[in-house]
């Protein structure tokens, strides 16, 4: 299925999920907290509490594009109390958000672009449905799985071995890298290349 700009807007928000706190911020389910981290250091935009959308936020210039960035201060099983209220503040769709987010079912060193779906069990997005509906862009970033799923809570909870930090770090680099083209709506290219990433 082909997605265009014109049927689906321009993206506007760009929230990256996770914990807050020391304790959570090298762990994998972290990851969508990095990728926020890697924009905002790579294209000057300064990241501040905001009270009102219980995160912190930005604002910037993307590939010619105004943007806002949100980090989601709720934890995670919370996320729609921030992402909600900043994006019917701003009027923005959920067509025109894009949520980078931890993917246990890829592993470490792979990356995922898609549009809308299910909630898949993460916490996360399992939150942000029911305020937004399932119609957003998903940056679905692998942190691998444990083995079981009794083990899954105390994986994503913790940081990963350093082959893996440094497999997750080239993905989401890769993201970075084509960001470009996600902002000026060349979204099946995009999906092409983040999708067909592959370590060297």
């Amino acid at each position: 299925m082909r997605f265009s700009i014109t049927e689906y807007g321009m993206i506007k928000l760009i929230v990256g999920l996770g914990n807050i706190g020391n304790s959570y911020q090298d762990t994998r389910h972290n990851a969508g907290f990095w990728f926020i981290d890697l924009i905002a250091q790579k294209y000057g935009i300064r990241l501040n509490y905001d009270k009102k959308f219980l995160g912190d936020v930005g604002r910037g210039v993307i590939c010619g594009h105004d943007v806002r960035l949100l980090k989601p201060h709720t934890l995670m099983n919370r996320s729609g109390l921030a992402v909600a209220p900043m994006a019917k503040f701003y009027g923005i769709k959920p067509s025109e958000i894009l949520i980078a987010h931890d993917e246990l079912d890829i592993p470490a060193g792979s990356i995922r672009l898609k549009m809308g779906g299910g909630h898949g069990g993460h916490n996360g997005l399992k939150d942000i449905v029911p305020h937004l509906g399932a119609d957003f862009h998903r940056l679905r970033v692998g942190i691998g799985h444990p083995g079981h799923a009794s083990r899954v809570s105390a994986w994503v909870l913790s940081k990963p071995s350093c082959d893996d930090a440094i497999s997750i770090e080239r993905a989401l680099n890769c993201a970075l890298d084509n960001l470009d083209l996600i902002m000026a709506g060349e979204l099946d290219k995009a999906r092409n290349i983040i999708n067909g990433f592959k370590l060297g």
